[in-house]
């Protein structure tokens, strides 16, 4: 068995932050937002952009944003520079959200940043269901697309 990577989130000390992080039983990260104001996104960018750094392998998150109903310039704007991060290409990214106008704007940052492993899901368990399947098979589906 493999010993999991350092995990390296430091809670926030303002408890207006509004989301959480925990280490998946993959190695990957599963966060969970409540809110997507400006102090949650920049401590959000700030803390991703470092566990990028390491990202060094095949990894998967889980983003559960279905409490955010819309989404700033600002966050989209963050979400599209860690997007961007070359390391992010060794993440596998699914994001379960409720609102349309969420997807809508998720939907522009995947055109834009060109990634292939994010995808948008409604329900976890399909968002489980796609991270679960092996990298493999998801690189061959891309090729062909």
């Amino acid at each position: 068995m493999s010993i999991p990577k350092p995990f390296n989130w430091p809670p926030p000390d303002d408890p207006r932050i509004g989301y959480t992080v925990t280490r998946r039983p993959d190695g990957g990260m599963h966060y969970v937002f409540s809110k997507a104001d400006l102090p949650t996104l920049q401590h959000w960018r700030e803390f991703a952009l470092r566990h990028l750094q390491t990202a060094d392998h095949n990894t998967r998150n889980l983003y559960d944003i279905r409490l955010i109903a819309d989404l700033s310039e600002a966050a989209r704007q963050f979400a599209l520079e860690v997007a961007n991060d070359p390391a992010a290409r060794n993440v596998r990214t699914a994001v379960v959200v409720a609102s349309p106008e969420v997807a809508e704007v998720l939907d522009e940052i995947m055109v834009l940043s060109e990634r292939v492993n994010l995808r948008l899901f409604t329900t976890l368990a399909d968002a489980e269901e796609w991270l679960a399947q092996p990298f493999s098979r998801l690189l061959k589906a891309a090729a062909a697309s």
